[in-house]
């Protein structure tokens, strides 16, 4: 087996699936009795379950510390910011700082609902597991 594939094996349902919707409250109409709930980003199971993965596999890893993803993105020139981390070029980065991109990706959702998905949606999320992938092969 081979060591990303715990995570590569997310590549195909990314791209063929419907990784996830915004939900909008569109029933109420804000009053007291019908409060209106804030937008929100609901993600399939395969989303749920590769953040679940990352996680795991960054926690029971030797290759990242969890806590050192933006010193790691800085100390490869990536700003932990979307526009920085979609326009990283993933075909130079090693293992560290892709696993490091997948865990800003699931941390920027803490702070701006909607965040992962539009980091799956552009294709970066791919094209990082897609460069693990490499390296397994490699």
């Amino acid at each position: 087996m081979k060591k990303y594939s715990v995570l590569t094996k997310y590549i195909n349902l990314l791209e063929n699936d419907n990784v996830g919707e915004w939900i909008v409250d569109k029933e109420n109409d804000g009053s007291s009795e019908r409060p209106m709930h804030l937008p929100f980003v609901s993600y399939s199971i395969a989303v749920d379950n590769l953040a679940d993965d990352i996680y795991k596999f960054a926690k029971e890893s030797n290759e990242i510390v969890p806590g050192k993803y933006a010193e790691i993105l800085q100390a490869n020139g990536i700003e932990w910011g979307y526009d920085s981390m979609m326009k990283a070029d993933a075909s130079g980065l090693d293992a560290q700082c892709i696993l490091a991109l997948l865990i800003a990706s699931l941390r920027a959702e803490r702070f701006c609902d909607g965040a992962l998905l539009g980091f799956i949606k552009s294709g970066a999320v791919t094209r990082w597991l897609k460069r693990l992938q490499e390296l397994d092969e490699a």
